[in-house]
């Protein structure tokens, strides 16, 4: 039970460290006999906290390179292995389901505030889609929609919505693209249909953002 604890507690400081930034998203955490060293616990221990994480999704093992910091959720992390094995159709129901839920919601309870933010990303969306980077382009999209579901003022959705957005940014920079926007006039439109607190106007432009990929 003593071992068990300490485990425990080990993960527990890890997840700090992960929680607090000091391990950021993406980086290497420091080694095995490096964390021994600095936590002042066994080489086991310390080996089956971090497996505890890796269990939870925010840890990821690379044979040759070391240990990552794949999530700061453990949310996230869940979320994120049951999506990754979705197929594209299943993806792109899903985001349907939730863009349109949080347009309509976002018609009803937007702010003057949350409607400069919304005219704001989507100019920066425009600008990005212009540059031809397809990890911009995916970046500012999804920035755009999840402010959409942050004007709907339920911490909830917003925070499930953030689970998933790395899986959604994986999915759009696996698309081949095109050099233009052909969803670029709807964007605009969606954000002015939020501002005028037409929520039937807005759910019928996210269906039509959609139509094209659903196939």
């Amino acid at each position: 039970m003593r071992r068990v604890g300490l485990i425990d507690q080990t993960a527990a400081r890890f997840h700090d460290e992960i929680g607090s930034g000091r391990w950021p998203v993406g980086a290497r955490i420091p080694t095995e006999p490096e964390l021994v060293a600095a936590f002042g616990v066994g080489r086991n221990t310390v080996r089956e906290a971090l497996q505890s994480l890796v269990h939870a999704g925010l840890l990821s093992r690379e044979q040759g390179r070391g240990t990552f910091v794949i999530s700061d959720s453990e949310l996230s992390g869940t979320l994120a292995r049951q999506l990754g094995g979705g197929s594209r159709r299943d993806y792109l129901e899903l985001r349907l389901a939730l863009d349109s839920t949080a347009a309509s919601l976002a018609a009803a309870r937007r702010t003057d505030a949350d409607v400069a933010t919304l005219r704001e990303l989507r100019a920066a969306r425009e600008q990005r889609w212009d540059d031809g980077d397809a990890d911009a382009r995916a970046t500012a999209d999804l920035a755009l929609h999840r402010a959409v579901v942050a004007a709907t003022h339920n911490p909830l959705y917003l925070q499930l919505y953030t689970s998933v957005v790395d899986v959604f940014a994986r999915h759009m920079r696996d698309d081949p693209g095109a050099d233009d926007d052909p969803a670029r006039q709807q964007h605009h439109d969606l954000v002015e249909a939020i501002a005028a607190g037409d929520a039937d106007r807005a759910v019928a432009l996210v269906a039509a953002i959609f139509e094209p990929f659903m196939g």
